[in-house]
């Protein structure tokens, strides 16, 4: 009996029983995705990435080397995680005390993107389209495309979906790239 897989894992990695690999996605070097995982279409899992169990990412998801993502987490479809980010799912972790009951939830919008070395504090969300800077610690839920940098994490301007800062003229702005347009009304943007 020959088994033709539509996704690639290479020699290295781990994959544990009862994980979802959607075709095209590729898991390389010493990653280790835990059991009851799900991975999109097209996924590119980097070198040395945790996925803790019950993980669920999106299409088209781009994880970086080094990157930790433990169980509470969820990503939309074309979700970008940056090098060595980390997303915890306890609030107060200690190492005699058992929490597993009391992980956090964490969602990433479609498009997100989250910058190098960046740390996701659980139980905050990050909406559309959103840029978290490198390094940035989010300790509280990020806005749909707000740019967010820093420790703790502030809101300095607006992206566009092609990751470009919005600049606004009477609460309009233009992507440079794109062209699309942006309204910013009470302090939310919406691609109109």
């Amino acid at each position: 009996m020959i088994i033709l897989m539509d996704y690639f894992i290479h020699p290295t990695a781990v994959v544990e029983e009862g994980c979802e690999i959607g075709a095209g996605t590729k898991i390389w070097h010493f990653s280790h995705i835990m059991p009851n995982c799900r991975l999109g279409k097209n996924c590119n899992i980097g070198q040395n990435v945790v996925i803790s169990p019950e993980v669920i990412l999106g299409n088209n998801v781009k994880v970086q080397n080094n990157v930790s993502l433990y169980t509470g987490v969820t990503c939309g479809d074309d979700v970008f995680l940056g090098p060595s980010c980390v997303f915890t799912n306890v609030t107060n972790p200690r190492s005699a005390v058992n929490r597993r009951d009391q992980f956090a939830k964490t969602h990433v919008g479609q498009g997100a993107s989250v910058g190098a070395n960046a740390t996701i504090v659980c139980g905050h969300d990050i909406g559309d389209f959103a840029f978290i800077g490198a390094g940035a610690v989010v300790t509280k839920n990020v806005p749909p495309y707000a740019l967010v940098v820093g420790n703790p994490a502030r809101q300095i301007g607006w992206m566009s979906e092609y990751g470009h800062r919005l600049n606004f003229k009477d609460n309009i702005a233009i992507c440079l790239e794109s062209n699309d347009r942006y309204e910013l009304s009470n302090n939310q943007v919406k691609k109109i």
